[in-house]
């Protein structure tokens, strides 16, 4: 009896973590480049009663054995890295990523965090920052007396500068791309972090060597699918039912055994 109770609470437990993780990626839907969670979920352990092939009689083996199961947990929340709907903003320097990539951002702390969300502006320098005012890396300058600002889909910036009527070249931006983007580490902030499962970033002009282009005046949403969402809601919500049943089920036998006794 005390390990079916068991069982039901894993399942309770890794119900709820599901439930979050199916929140979260609620809660982020307006969310610049917000890439959903998936949760995923192993069996743990189980028990081993009767070994498959083990001699019933002389002669005779039990063709299969019996194991117990000691229920559920949750194994990764795996971010999926599909592409979301590009919008368009018209505003210079917005940007979005047509493919993989992530743009470079250097951290207060000297590092180097990763992001989808390309809601760039300019800071007291002319420098190109995030919305928390990040420096882009590498860093591009921009002068505050330039216009028509252009962003390639290869990552070039130019611009007219003063009443110079020609064209000038301010700088190049990269993208930075993973040998498994789903070993990155979230940061909050829209920020990711490399790790030992992501591999190390590659570096290149957007275009160039698998990385996706660049489009200006653009913004990549959230690539949750609302209706798919609330249907896994529900089955969450069905699932964690049906344990807390379960868990009701087996009290009531205990109380009847109790009492009978």
């Amino acid at each position: 009896m005390y390990e079916a109770l068991h069982v039901a609470q894993t399942g309770l437990t890794a119900q709820n973590h599901r439930m979050a993780v199916i929140s979260n990626n609620l809660a982020n839907i307006n969310t610049v480049g917000f890439k959903r969670d998936r949760a995923n979920f192993d069996t743990l352990l189980y028990q081993t009663l009767k070994q498959p092939g083990a001699q019933t009689a002389q002669g005779a083996e039990s063709p299969t054995g019996l194991f117990l199961g000691t229920g559920v947990a949750i194994a990764s929340s795996e971010k999926l890295f599909n592409q979301g709907n590009v919008i368009n903003t018209s505003n210079a320097l917005d940007l979005a990523i047509d493919g993989p990539g992530f743009f470079q951002v250097t951290m207060p702390d000297g590092s180097t965090a990763y992001t989808r969300n390309g809601a760039f502006t300019r800071n007291q320098n002319g420098e190109v920052v995030t919305s928390n005012g990040y420096v882009v890396n590498p860093a591009i300058q921009i002068p505050a007396d330039a216009s028509n600002i252009t962003i390639g889909r290869d990552g070039t910036i130019s611009a007219t500068v003063g009443g110079d009527s020609q064209v000038q070249q301010l700088g190049q931006l990269q993208v930075a791309t993973f040998p498994n983007s789903a070993g990155l580490q979230p940061m909050g902030e829209s920020f990711y972090r490399e790790t030992v499962a992501s591999g190390a970033p590659l570096q290149a002009n957007p275009g160039d060597a698998g990385a996706g282009k660049l489009l200006q005046g653009s913004l990549e949403s959230s690539n949750v699918n609302v209706v798919e969402e609330l249907v896994n809601m529900i089955e969450t919500q069905r699932a964690y039912e049906l344990n807390s049943k379960a868990i009701s089920s087996i009290d009531a036998m205990m109380r009847n055994l109790t009492q009978s006794t």
